[in-house]
């Protein structure tokens, strides 16, 4: 997903196959890499793995989403709460901050889920567009990311952190795939939905609705990114 050009490849594959989509699921992310990085593209690596190449991917793909009729779930996180968009610096070229940058990334996938779901119902495309977070999940997002370039910390997370602490605030990868697997397959899901765990500020807990933030609902904003995202990815949703 950090590639555009393998983004491409895979659609253009599943376009000439020609079946139509009744489910597209964007889960893929990084989080809060140390470092600032940039993708082969030239974007910086978390806004281009966890927010660009499913924005891309699914305007390749909306033909056959529409085709299918399709539910399409993007992954964000209760990280999304302390996002901003950065329309001016989406890249975080100016100075580079691991944490604002994921929250951001995870923003732009709740206001992405948000604002699909209105284009579609403008346009009739016939798509329900949701969004799903995991809560705080226990996957292998904060060893690869916040704690990957230093062996203290990595030392601190694996006799510390992973076994006295953070069972507390988690719970395990499996549970915290239901949240998607609600969005993905609910029979009651409308467009326009978000959801989540439910206990512990939702980082924890049985699936169900979720809280969306205010600036997520921002339309405004949320149309400047999507044209910000179609100039930086060159995709545009044409049906």
């Amino acid at each position: 997903m950090a590639s555009q050009a393998s983004v491409a490849a895979f659609a253009d594959r599943l376009l000439a196959e020609g079946r139509p989509l009744d489910l597209l699921v964007n889960n893929a992310g990084v989080m809060a890499l140390p470092q600032r990085s940039v993708t082969e593209d030239g974007f910086e690596t978390q806004l281009a793995t966890n927010y660009l190449g499913h924005f891309a991917l699914t305007a390749r793909l909306l033909p056959l989403l529409r085709s299918g009729r399709a539910r399409v779930v993007q992954l964000s996180s209760i990280v999304h709460r302390q996002g901003r968009i950065q329309l001016d610096d989406l890249q975080f070229e100016t100075a580079y901050k691991p944490w604002p940058a994921y929250a951001q990334s995870k923003l732009a996938m709740l206001m992405f889920a948000l604002e699909l779901d209105r284009r579609s119902r403008a346009n009739g495309w016939g798509l329900t567009s949701v969004a799903a977070h995991p809560g705080y999940a226990r996957t292998g997002l904060i060893g690869s990311g916040p704690m990957s370039r230093s062996a203290v910390a990595r030392t601190v997370l694996k006799s510390l952190y992973r076994p006295f602490v953070e069972p507390f605030f988690s719970h395990s990868a499996a549970d915290g795939a239901l949240p998607i697997l609600m969005a993905a397959t609910a029979a009651d899901v409308t467009g326009g939905a978000y959801y989540g765990p439910r206990d512990l500020r939702e980082m924890k807990g049985p699936p169900g609705p979720g809280k969306i933030e205010a600036q997520a609902l921002d339309p405004v904003v949320a149309a400047g990114l999507w044209a910000a995202s179609e100039a930086l990815t060159g995709v545009t949703f044409t049906a």
